[in-house]
């Protein structure tokens, strides 16, 4: 459907942004999930299997977009996966870049949920505690997401009672068996330190 778009109006920026989200997000299909049906975070995914055909045209849509220097939310979302496409690691994520990212989506969809990602980048970059000060800001109290994220900037601030009642939130939150499974193994986690 994004390609028939795109072929329908090659002109529209959003639409091409559009169609480079959707083949970023795909690359990574068949990582996102083990082979038991665990549900994987980027970080534990194998990036050798992600789809370098669909992350090549993605990103060449992305650099497209970038150069007509028209910005709209659905080309800033896809430079965001663009960047973690484009790092071999987890470790060599350029979180910098995926914040400044987010702060132009920001001010393009100043959404609640936009900036709960937000504060996911910005925890990469500068800590849990200023993340976490964003987070509780935000009024998504039905978002299971949301609980989630604040338990895993509350657990390595050494408040594991907050995130284990946080974790506790989100499992409740959500009706889906592998987000629940996936809740209740990263609430079971030892605490980081």
């Amino acid at each position: 459907l994004g390609r028939l778009l795109a072929e329908l109006m090659p002109d529209e920026p959003e639409v091409m942004g559009l169609l480079a989200l959707i083949l970023l997000v795909v690359s990574r299909r068949a990582t996102r999930v083990s082979p038991d049906g665990d549900l994987l975070r980027l970080a534990e995914q194998d990036r050798s299997l992600w789809d370098r055909g669909l992350i090549a045209e993605g990103q060449a849509i992305v650099g497209a977009c970038l150069r007509r220097n028209q910005p709209g939310p659905y080309q800033v979302q896809a430079a965001i996966q663009a960047v973690h496409t484009d790092a071999p690691s987890a470790a060599a994520t350029d979180w910098g870049q995926i914040l400044q990212l987010y702060d132009q989506l920001l001010a393009l969809t100043p959404t609640p949920v936009v900036a709960l990602n937000r504060a996911v980048a910005l925890a990469e970059v500068a800590g849990p505690e200023p993340a976490l000060v964003l987070v509780d800001e935000l009024d998504l109290d039905s978002f299971y997401l949301f609980h989630a994220i604040r338990a895993d900037l509350l657990r390595p601030l050494g408040r594991t009672e907050e995130a284990t009642a946080a974790y506790d939130k989100a499992i409740a939150r959500t009706d889906n068996a592998v987000e629940r499974a996936f809740l209740q193994q990263a609430r079971s986690q030892p605490p980081h330190r």
